[in-house]
């Protein structure tokens, strides 16, 4: 029996083992969401979630080199930037704008497709960074790099989801937006080599610190080729042999001899459409969901304005409060890197089995108060560089599995026609407000040289962690072991 047989389409009739040609407004019945979380781990979700992570891996490296490079900018004699300039906005505006546009051509177009498209913005606007002469041009070129990543975003979130068995999902997504970490600590190994006098001009070395990154991003476009396009997302746009033959071949590399005849799983009938109005996505997100949606961007806001706040000005930290030279600041990064890395690594599977409400308000929860205990010890000269750093390190133990566990909620609560653009939306909102504001208000108050003015900051961050975590307990969706059906019934099913 061919497994084109699993579907049942009409108004059409499809003879035994084929597959009829349909229009838009035909319905298509099938169990492609079944088999697919039915599905044991195997060589392929392997090789997706490595080629996913990359992305992250790219991301990291980005953001780690324009925090660790800082001290390199503030020195050089080309650009002669400020603390102000340093923490510019370009980078995340860019992030804000690129995850909009490309997360409503996502839900429109395709995963698969936006992937090259995001990844080629990146990779000419990182190389393009390298080059800046002046202010002006570096917030360019910082600003279309943005762009890229917040378009691999909504992309890549939604591929993890829809691709991965249920059983695996929070996991696996908490570990491929940690792998975010890994790229920092390959940024900071790239600061400390590339920013040491005695191995070449610092004004060379950052500008070579950014072709590093265009450089890793080529081989992104190879392993790219590994990933198919999400069969959920082909069975509601018209195109189920597509998304059929896509499945049989996953089963075929996962099970030895494909998926066993006659094996029955539950189905669930479609209404295919070519896209969804941008009126139904808002009355989606702020009628049907507006719960969910309170829950997605309160934890978006709060991750963001932690993290960016915190981690875009953690090298004028080391090199205004505690006199380490900018070009040794890599080496305090590698260690935060490791914790925000390993969070994610020990902690996610109770993300599937303790279950979401319980981690997400538990790791806000914890991130925020410990944020406000060292943030205190910090304010009051209780620290050195390296307590601070370890004290950076457990925080972010925590609060990296909080921070991927936004994206998690946001990618799988909500139905799978809007889930890239929910992603982008929550995102942008969520960056807009704490991830501009945080870097510059932080840049601002490490100016004043105040260690009170910072620890008010501190203090701020820590505010929201808690009324996050506080909020997620009350509210958050019970998405664990799931199929995403289940949870957000697709706005295409028919009864």
């Amino acid at each position: 029996m061919s497994v084109l047989t699993n579907i049942r389409l009409s108004p059409a009739k499809a003879a035994p083992g084929t597959v009829s040609a349909i229009s838009v407004t035909g319905t298509v019945q099938t169990d492609i969401p079944a088999r697919l979380d039915a599905l044991p781990w195997g060589n392929f979700h392997t090789r997706v979630i490595a080629a996913l992570g990359i992305t992250w891996i790219l991301d990291g490296l980005e953001v780690t080199l324009a925090g660790a490079l800082s001290g390199a900018l503030k020195d050089s004699p080309v650009l002669k930037f400020t603390n102000t300039d340093i923490v510019t906005s370009a980078y995340i505006a860019g992030a804000v704008l690129g995850a909009l546009g490309f997360g409503w051509l996502t839900d429109r177009i395709g995963r698969k497709k936006l992937f090259f498209v995001t990844l080629a913005v990146y990779l000419t606007a990182t190389a393009a960074t390298a080059f800046s002469w002046n202010l002006a041009s570096f917030a360019l070129f910082r600003f279309l790099t943005g762009a890229g990543i917040g378009g691999e975003y909504t992309a890549i979130n939604s591929t993890i989801q829809e691709l991965v068995p249920a059983r695996y999902r929070g996991r696996t997504d908490l570990i491929v937006n940690g792998s975010f970490w890994i790229g920092a600590a390959i940024g900071a190994v790239s600061a400390i080599i590339l920013l040491d006098a005695r191995v070449m001009d610092p004004e060379l070395g950052w500008r070579l610190a950014f072709l590093i990154g265009a450089g890793l991003g080529l081989v992104v476009f190879v392993m790219r080729l590994w990933i198919p396009e999400s069969p959920r997302w082909l069975m509601i746009h018209g195109q189920p042999e597509r998304a059929l033959k896509i499945v049989a071949d996953i089963e075929r590399s996962v099970l030895p001899g494909g998926r066993e005849r006659g094996s029955s799983l539950p189905q669930i009938k479609l209404k295919m459409r070519t896209h969804t109005p941008l009126r139904e996505v808002a009355n989606t997100l702020f009628r049907n969901y507006r719960g969910r949606s309170l829950v997605g961007l309160s934890l978006m806001v709060a991750q963001a304005f932690f993290y960016n706040a915190i981690f875009f000005t953690y090298a004028l930290v080391l090199t205004d409060f505690f006199g380490i030279p900018s070009s040794h600041v890599g080496w305090y990064i590698l260690p935060f890197a490791a914790g925000n890395f390993l969070g994610p690594v020990v902690l996610g599977s109770l993300f599937d089995t303790l279950g979401r409400r319980t981690m997400i308000a538990l790791t806000y929860g914890v991130s925020g108060l410990l944020l406000a205990a060292s943030g205190y010890l910090f304010s009051i000269g209780a620290l050195s560089a390296q307590t601070q750093t370890i004290a950076w390190m457990v925080i972010f133990f925590f609060a990296s599995p909080a921070a991927s566990a936004a994206y998690l909620t946001v990618s799988e609560t909500f139905p799978l026609e809007v889930r890239a653009l929910a992603i982008a939306l929550f995102y942008a909102i969520g960056t807009a407000i704490g991830g501009m504001a945080g870097p510059a208000l932080f840049g601002i108050l490490i100016d004043t040289g105040s260690r009170d003015s910072v620890f008010a900051g501190y203090l701020l961050g820590s505010f929201l962690m808690i009324a996050a975590a506080f909020i997620a307990w009350r509210y958050c969706m019970d998405a664990e072991r799931k199929s995403l059906e289940e949870v957000a019934r697709p706005l295409a099913a028919q009864e």
